[in-house]
């Protein structure tokens, strides 16, 4: 078996063991930051299975710009959308 699941079954990790650290550092981007932005391009609005686990607490920014025309001003504009957002990381805003 060379799954993720049967590796740690063989290196006797428990179910109840497994932690968000351990998943990380099983994914190809282990050692790289998250990322805080994601810009999807042409107007696209889905995910698409992109970066699902790693981008939880990300940002998303859609344009309708098609990524051959996505050029310096459309990266200040997501840039500019994205300074003004109340980035919360998951945590819930007490009034």
């Amino acid at each position: 078996m060379s799954s993720w699941y049967a590796h740690n079954i063989e290196d006797g990790v428990k179910a109840e063991e497994v932690t968000s650290d351990l998943v990380n550092h099983y994914l190809f981007t282990a050692g790289v930051p998250d990322p805080d932005l994601i810009i999807r391009t042409g107007g696209e609005m889905r995910l698409s299975n992109f970066l699902i686990w790693q981008a939880a607490y990300a940002e998303y920014y859609s344009t309708p710009t098609f990524w051959p025309d996505f050029d310096r001003d459309e990266l200040w504009r997501a840039l500019v959308a994205y300074g003004e957002r109340d980035r919360r990381f998951g945590l819930v805003k007490t009034p």
